[in-house]
C-alpha cells in the first residue's frame, strides 16, 4: 500500500486504518445484532460529518481563483472608453481631486458586435408627410433697419450668391413672414436680432483631437455656423425657399452684409441630408463640399433645425438656368470623360473641347452623388431612376423629355475662381428612402475610373465607425435624427449602396487609382 501525498488522504487512510480491525472484531462478536448496527451508524456519522468539515474548508479556496478572474474582468469592463449612448447624451467631464478635468475620448464610438435585426433600407427613413409651413418671405418685425433695398438685395440674390436663379422682385416678398421670436434668448439692446453666444459650443468635441478626416478650419467654420450669433437675415430669391444668414456683428450703424461678416445659406428642414453628406465628403477624403451644420432657427416661427452651409465668395458667379458655372449637356459631358482632359498633366487639344475642370473631379461627383442617390447635377430629368411625385424633375414637369439625353444640360457644376480645376458640391440633397431596385446608374455612365482612397474606405469595414464619430460632433443634427439609433439607419443604407457600388465597380472593370491632383 502506498502512502498518500495529500495532507487530506492521510488523515483519511489513517482513521480508517485504526477502524478497521476495530470494526471486523466488533462484527464477529456475539453481541445483539440491534446493538451492534447502532455502533456502525454512529461510527459512519462520525465519519461523514469529519469528511464534510474538510470540504467546507477547501470549497472556499477553490471559489476564490474564479472570483478573481471575474474580478479583474469587471475592471476592464469599467475603463475609461465610454460608449455613446443611444440617445446622445453624454455627461460634462467629471472633475478629480487634484483639479485636474478627466477628458473621455467620446469622440471614438465603439460599435456592437452583432446588430440585433437588419435595418429595413427600403423603409427605414422615408419622410413622413407634413404640413407645409408657410415660409415664404423675410420681412422681419422691426428689422427694417437690417432689412436690404430691393435694388441691393436683387444685386446680391444675382450676383453674390452663387447656384441660386436671379433675384425677382423683392416688393412681392411679404405676404406671410419670417417673424422674429422675442424671449429671453434675445438681447434686447441694439437691433434686437443678435443672439447672444452660447457657453456650450453645439460642436462637442471631448478629446485632445477631432477626427484626422477634418481640418481644424473646418471645426473653426462648424463652429463659426452652428454657435454665431446672428446680425441680419437677407434674401436670395423670391422663387427660392433658401436664405442668407449674416452671422456675427458688422460695424456698428452699417447694413450686414456678406463679405466682410461671415454668411451661411440656411435651408429648409427636409435638406439636412446635406450635414450629412458633408461629413461622408470628408471621411471619403473628396473634399469637395462647403462646411454644413445643423442649427435651430430661434428666430422663425417653427423653430425646426435646419442646415446652414458656409457661403463662399469665391464661387464663380452664375447666371444661366442650369445655376452653373459651366454650361454642358449630357452628350459633351460624356465626350469629356473619353478625352481625359488634363489627366497626368496633358494639355487638351483645342478640338478636344475641354473645359478647365480636370477629369478626375467627374469621377469623384459621380461616386458621391451615387452613394447619396444626388440626381439634380448629372441627371435632372430623372431619366435613371422612377421618380416620385415629390421629386423637383416631376414637380418641373421635365420627366417626359428622356428622348433626346445629349441634349439634357448639367446642373450645379461650380467651380471656384481661383481654382477652375476643381469642383465645389453645392445642393447636396440626398435621398435615403430610395429602394434597392431602383437605384440611378445613370449616375456612374461614362465612369472609367475611381478614386482610390474613397474606395479603400468604402472596403475597410471603417464607414461606419467614422460616420457615427464625425456625426457625433454635431449636437443638433445628432438629435434631429433621434439619436445614434436613428444615424445608424442612414448609416445601414450607405453601406448597402456601397457594397452595389463595389459589385459596379469589379463587374464593369472600372480601375482604382490615386486621385490627389
Amino acid at each position: 500500500m502506498t502512502c498518500p501525498d495529500k495532507p487530506g488522504q492521510l488523515i483519511n487512510w489513517f482513521i480508517c486504518s485504526l477502524c478497521t480491525p476495530w470494526m471486523r472484531k466488533l462484527w464477529s462478536s456475539r453481541r445483539p445484532r440491534t446493538r451492534r448496527n447502532l455502533l456502525l451508524g454512529t461510527a459512519c456519522a462520525i465519519y461523514l460529518g469529519f469528511l464534510v468539515s474538510q470540504v467546507g474548508r477547501t470549497s472556499p479556496q477553490h471559489r476564490r481563483a474564479p472570483e478573481q478572474r471575474q474580478h479583474q474582468n469587471r475592471d476592464a469592463a469599467d475603463a475609461p472608453f465610454p460608449e455613446i449612448p443611444l440617445d446622445g447624451t453624454l455627461a460634462p467631464p467629471e472633475s478629480q481631486g487634484n483639479g485636474t478635468t478627466l477628458q473621455p475620448n467620446v469622440v471614438y464610438i465603439t460599435l456592437r458586435s452583432k446588430r440585433s435585426k437588419p435595418a429595413n433600407i427600403r423603409g427605414t427613413v422615408k419622410p413622413k408627410r407634413r404640413k407645409k409651413y408657410a415660409v415664404a418671405s423675410l420681412a422681419l418685425e422691426g428689422l427694417n433697419r437690417l432689412s436690404l433695398q430691393p435694388q441691393e438685395a436683387a444685386r446680391v440674390a444675382g450676383a453674390e450668391v452663387p447656384g441660386h436663379a436671379q433675384g425677382g422682385n423683392l416688393d412681392k416678398i411679404g405676404e406671410r413672414s419670417w417673424r422674429l421670436v422675442r424671449g429671453p434668448g434675445v438681447r434686447a439692446g441694439g437691433p434686437g436680432f443678435l443672439l447672444p453666444k452660447t457657453r456650450e459650443s453645439n460642436i462637442r468635441i471631448y478629446s485632445q483631437s477631432s477626427p484626422s478626416w477634418l481640418s481644424k478650419e473646418d471645426i473653426h467654420r462648424m463652429r463659426l455656423l452652428a454657435d454665431s450669433a446672428v446680425a441680419g437675415l437677407q434674401p436670395v430669391s423670391s422663387k427660392s425657399d433658401v436664405h442668407l444668414l449674416v452671422l456675427e456683428r458688422s460695424a456698428a450703424g452699417s447694413v450686414p452684409r456678406c463679405g466682410p461678416s461671415p454668411c451661411g445659406l440656411l435651408k429648409q428642414p427636409l435638406d439636412m441630408s446635406e450635414v450629412f453628406a458633408f461629413h461622408l465628403d470628408r471621411i471619403l477624403g473628396l473634399n469637395r463640399t462647403l462646411p454644413s451644420v445643423s442649427r435651430k432657427s430661434e428666430f422663425i416661427q417653427d423653430g425646426r433645425p435646419r442646415p446652414v452651409i458656409l457661403w463662399d465668395s469665391s464661387l464663380s458667379p452664375t447666371s444661366n438656368e442650369t445655376q452653373s458655372s459651366v454650361k454642358l449637356t449630357w452628350g459633351t459631358y460624356q465626350q469629356l470623360l473619353k478625352q481625359k482632359c488634363w489627366q497626368n498633366g496633358r494639355v487638351p487639344k483645342p478640338e478636344w473641347g475641354c473645359t478647365e475642370i480636370h477629369h478626375h473631379e467627374w469621377s469623384k461627383m459621380a461616386l458621391f452623388d451615387f452613394l447619396l442617390q444626388i440626381y439634380n447635377r448629372l441627371d435632372t430629368n430623372c431619366c435613371g431612376f422612377r421618380p416620385r411625385k415629390e421629386d423637383a424633375c416631376v414637380q418641373n414637369g421635365r420627366k417626359p423629355k428622356c428622348d433626346d439625353q445629349d441634349s439634357v444640360a448639367l446642373a450645379h457644376v461650380i467651380q471656384q475662381k481661383h481654382d477652375p480645376r476643381h469642383l465645389v458640391f453645392v445642393d447636396n440633397k440626398g435621398f435615403f428612402d430610395r429602394s434597392e431596385d431602383n437605384l440611378n446608374f445613370k449616375l456612374l455612365e461614362g465612369i472609367k475610373e475611381f478614386p482610390e482612397y474613397a474606395v479603400s474606405v468604402l472596403k475597410s469595414q471603417h464607414l461606419r465607425q467614422k460616420l457615427l464619430q464625425s456625426l457625433f460632433l454635431d449636437k443638433v443634427y445628432w438629435e434631429s435624427q433621434g439619436g445614434r439609433q436613428g444615424i445608424e439607419k442612414l448609416i445601414d443604407v450607405i453601406e448597402q449602396r456601397a457594397k452595389i457600388l463595389l459589385t459596379y465597380i469589379n463587374a464593369h472593370g472600372a480601375k482604382v487609382i490615386p486621385m490627389n491632383e
